[in-house]
């Protein structure tokens, strides 16, 4: 098992950590970061663009001129979809994007980043993370001490203080163990975890 450092929020060393191998330790798998990452992207789509094809389109029923002796292209109607105001010839419609990927591919590909963070040296794990009260400068103090630009912060149990002062940091953004997904990894440049929070992922995870 690899050992990591264990600071505080004033961004000083305080004790080393055993993280299990089994999660932060495998050869990350690109192609199923690909595939989770996409279906993350996809599962999020509204899908609720819409045209209309020219059997849609109001008027055009009747044939704008005779079919020959006017010396022009024939034409059958002026909603034809070459027409200013026709319809769109392959109309988007209405539809669900999302798709499902196994359990198992979908673990896989969590601990593909999350192993990917310990190689570059962005995990970091806090002894404890939380707020008596809502200050945003606090979460500041926190991310500045830690010498941060943009980090995901993961906690374990009652962290209500902590998610609203981090509320309006656009750089930082705040996860439960159970509610963090590979996108939000990767778009992120650290991984701040607190040593709670580490524990109950290697329960969750193995």
């Amino acid at each position: 098992m690899a050992k990591v450092p264990v600071f505080n929020v004033d961004g000083s060393k305080v004790d080393d950590i055993e993280i299990s191998d089994a999660i932060f330790g495998i050869e990350p798998n690109k192609d199923v970061v690909h595939m989770a990452v996409v279906q993350y992207l996809a599962n999020k789509r509204q899908g609720t663009q819409s045209a209309k094809t020219r059997a849609e389109v109001r008027g055009g029923g009747r044939k704008p001129w005779r079919q020959k002796g006017t010396g022009r292209a024939r034409q059958g109607s002026i909603r034809s979809p070459q027409w200013t105001g026709g319809g769109v010839v392959f109309a988007p419609k209405p539809r669900d994007y999302s798709f499902k990927l196994n359990k198992k591919v979908k673990r896989l590909a969590l601990k593909s980043v999350l192993s990917q963070k310990v190689l570059e040296e962005k995990l970091i794990v806090l002894d404890e993370l939380s707020f008596s009260e809502i200050k945003t400068k606090q979460m500041v103090n926190v991310v500045n001490n830690l010498k941060l630009e943009k980090a995901l912060v993961v906690t374990e149990g009652d962290s209500k203080n902590v998610v609203l002062s981090a509320k309006n940091m656009p750089n930082v953004k705040t996860a439960g163990v159970g509610t963090i997904n590979v996108y939000d990894i990767l778009k992120f440049d650290n991984f701040v975890v607190t040593k709670e929070a580490v524990e109950k992922m290697q329960e969750v995870y193995a």
